[in-house]
């Protein structure tokens, strides 16, 4: 029915009022107005770099495998059945058995009840065993390896987000790309190299001794000495690891005219870091960061506090990253930057004018049609399409949304849409005015027998935009969240605003003549 009640009168313009005080916030600079929500611009109209990531797992693959190595070899010495030759393969794990253990090795692995007691986490569909010329391989299936990913991929996203964050960049975006990259946008940030920095970094840290084995079956490795340049003979045994650490922050050394980084070490950490100096006097102390030593000093004293310095000849710069690495803690795996974008400002200006002229152009020519189409008629029309831009921008400012140029796209195609639901229910009007002279019945039948193509058209298109935001990223997500907004907005607009301007024009002048031209 044209009938609105006085109370949904005045929910539709409180409803308006309050979008379009939102949408104002935008254009108020002053600092002390209380709302402070405004819309963020994307990369490609603010500047700034792109960055996208690709995590490394072959690392983290071997390394499972490594451990399951070590548990498989265990197994089946327990069960008493002779295995040899182990060997860490690509992304397989190698070993024999006498040719009368063959099968009963498969059987066993084959039963995960079995084997549950012994190997920890072993799941059947997450490796499978194959005997190929008398050789055992043991591999991970395509289901173990994509929860590797995923699980490898989500923990990068929080370190990555972290570090980012510790810079103070302005309104990153860090999301998923697929299923083992990560895109970062850094908008207002032209120069990337500090991040890049940060980001290429694993950030892996441990305490280890020097030993003066130098034979590798002992468990040593020969490691450089980045502040002298020599290697040394480094311990596997790690002491303790960069999990142990709360706090690390750069500071200056006034008894050395030097800047450290300090840390400070959780309780377990200090525990474990007290009784090794304790035992360790006299000895050198390895701090190994990604396979590197940046300092080795020689252990004076017990340090039981929990806290030490890591000096290594850093400058404030360096320390101050390395302190921020420390503190956001190591990656899972490596991540490789593979690709790299950067927009200056002024390309960021320029996308804005061509966005907003298209946009004044396009609104002024639909105004225009609409006016010579249907007159008064047309004259709502418009002004329920500013209502409607207004909402929108209202909306995309309260989530605090990221406008991207595709996002101006959507808004274009949204102001189409708008009056194409419009031109729909004024042609559906005329036809009923041919055939109905109660003019209050014929607009309304106009507006109710309309709505049906309205609706489909505009749910098959909100559809396809979930389609594309779900599946989409960066620019594409930022077109389907204003697009899928303005289809809400303009159904409101239309049903609601202008529906209640033409409702009164007619029933003030329902006695007269009313036609639609």
């Amino acid at each position: 029915m044209l009938y609105f009640s006085r109370l949904k009168i005045i929910s539709i313009i409180v409803f308006c009022l309050s979008l379009i005080f939102f949408s104002i916030s935008n254009f108020i600079n002053n600092e002390d107005f209380f709302l402070k929500k405004k819309v963020n611009l994307g990369l490609d109209l603010q500047g700034g770099s792109y960055l996208l990531l690709e995590v490394d797992k072959n690392p983290v693959i071997n390394q499972t495998l490594q451990s399951k190595l070590t548990q498989v070899r265990n197994y089946f010495k327990k069960k008493e059945i002779k295995t040899f030759d182990y060997k860490l393969g690509k992304q397989k794990v190698l070993f024999k058995s006498d040719t009368n253990d063959q099968e009963k090795i498969l059987e066993l692995f084959k039963d995960d009840n079995e084997l549950n007691p012994y190997f920890d986490v072993y799941k059947s569909n997450q490796y499978n065993v194959e005997l190929i010329d008398n050789i055992f391989e043991l591999t991970l299936t395509k289901y173990g390896i994509i929860e590797i990913e995923q699980s490898l991929l989500d923990q990068a996203i929080e370190i990555v987000r972290k570090r980012v964050d510790e810079v103070g960049t302005n309104e990153p975006s860090i999301t998923k790309s697929g299923s083992n990259r990560i895109a970062v946008e850094l908008p207002g940030l032209d120069n990337p190299d500090r991040i890049k920095s940060l980001l290429g970094r694993t950030a892996n840290l441990t305490f280890r001794f020097v030993t003066q084995n130098t034979d590798a079956s002992f468990g040593s490795e020969k490691l450089k000495n980045l502040d002298t340049g020599e290697e040394l003979n480094v311990s596997k045994r790690i002491i303790i690891s960069g999990d142990n650490l709360i706090d690390a922050k750069p500071q200056m050394d006034n008894i050395n005219n030097e800047t450290v980084v300090s840390f400070t070490l959780d309780r377990l950490g200090a525990r474990k870091f007290g009784r090794a100096t304790k035992n360790g006097i006299g000895k050198q102390l390895a701090i190994v960061l990604d396979n590197q030593i940046i300092s080795a000093p020689v252990i004076r004293d017990v340090i039981a506090s929990g806290s030490g310095q890591i000096s290594g000849g850093f400058t404030f710069q360096s320390a101050t990253d390395l302190a921020l690495l420390l503190r956001s803690g190591a990656l899972p795996a490596p991540l490789d930057i593979i690709e790299e974008r950067t927009v200056g400002p002024d390309l960021g200006e320029d996308s804005i004018k061509a966005g907003v002229l298209s946009l004044i152009i396009g609104f002024i020519l639909v105004i225009l049609y609409m006016i010579y189409k249907y007159r008064l008629f047309g004259l709502i029309s418009n002004f329920a399409l500013i209502i409607n831009l207004l909402m929108l921008l209202g909306f995309l400012t309260i989530f605090e949304a990221t406008l991207t140029l595709p996002g101006i796209a959507g808004i274009i195609l949204t102001v189409g849409m708008a009056v194409d639901a419009n031109v729909l229910i004024f042609e559906r009007i005329k036809e009923e005015l041919k055939k109905e002279k109660n003019k209050v019945i014929a607009f309304d039948n106009g507006y109710t027998l309309s709505r049906t193509a309205i609706l489909d058209a505009n749910i098959t298109t909100i559809i396809a935009a979930l389609i594309l935001f779900v599946f989409g990223s960066g620019p594409v997500k930022g077109f389907s969240v204003t697009l899928s907004i303005g289809i809400l907005t303009t159904l409101f607009s239309v049903y609601y605003i202008a529906r209640l301007l033409t409702s009164l024009y007619v029933m003030k002048n329902k006695n007269n003549e009313v036609t639609i031209k």
